[in-house]
């Protein structure tokens, strides 16, 4: 099962990230389309970093994933944070809440992992569902570029005290679909390492094709943002915000 063992070295792969910038841009994407959530659901959330670092800034979060594994670390992280978030093991394409929420959030790539005909589909009209009327869905993706030239058919890898990897990508033109293949070696307590591999794939999905998409789901306003600018996405754009908000 995708993301069982990898769970546990993520957060390694990723100390990198500016998550406390990440969501203080989604605020500030917010307060463009007038709104300050109180509630909010994470879709995707993974071990948790988003849905903490947007808790922190006051809104009552819910963080969706279908991986145990992550949503356990998830849980102890928020814990140690000591920010009160309820971790839900959910298929974010058939998310039910119990009640609507001001927004959903699918950050880091989630809606790229949607990538069977019909699955980014799904997830919009559910997330719809969810929204309160005048809420929004705010989420990002890596694009075609990113995942054509920038990973595409590439070997990547890295070496650390704890853990090493190897990451061979190959990128489906046609398609535009990139499968990872990973492969992880992990210090285990008696010194010696583990080794596990997963396979990972991605969709670049087009601005045309999520237009059409998150219509077709309901919403009644769009806008397509660069990386974490203000300023629509231009030619070279390695990843892509959406906000798409749901009339009154």
């Amino acid at each position: 099962m995708m993301y069982q063992r990898f769970a546990a070295v993520y957060d390694f792969l990723m100390r990198d990230v500016d998550y406390e910038g990440w969501a203080d841009h989604y605020a500030a994407l917010a307060a463009r389309h007038r709104m300050a959530p109180n509630t909010a659901a994470d879709c995707g959330c993974g071990t948790g970093s988003m849905t903490i670092a947007l808790a922190r800034r006051g809104v009552q979060m819910t963080g969706i994933d279908s991986s145990p594994e992550m949503l356990s670390i998830a849980g102890e992280k928020a814990r140690r944070a000591g920010v009160s978030v309820p971790f839900v093991r959910q298929d974010m394409r058939r998310l039910q809440l119990h009640r609507p929420v001001d927004c959903v959030f699918s950050c880091c790539d989630g809606v790229n992992y949607l990538c069977a005909p019909g699955e980014a589909q799904a997830f919009f009209r559910a997330a719809h569902a969810q929204i309160r009327p005048g809420g929004g869905l705010f989420f990002d993706v890596s694009t075609e570029h990113k995942l054509s030239r920038v990973l595409g058919n590439r070997c990547l890898g890295g070496d650390a005290e704890q853990v090493a990897y190897i990451w061979q990508n190959h990128y489906d033109a046609g398609e535009r679909m990139l499968q990872m293949d990973l492969t992880f070696f992990v210090r285990e307590p008696d010194g010696r390492y583990g080794r596990f591999s997963e396979t990972h794939r991605q969709r670049a999905h087009t601005e045309n094709e999520l237009r059409g998409w998150l219509l077709d789901a309901g919403f009644d306003e769009l806008a397509f943002y660069g990386d974490r600018t203000m300023a629509p996405p231009v030619e070279g754009e390695q990843r892509m915000h959406v906000a798409a908000i749901r009339g009154e």
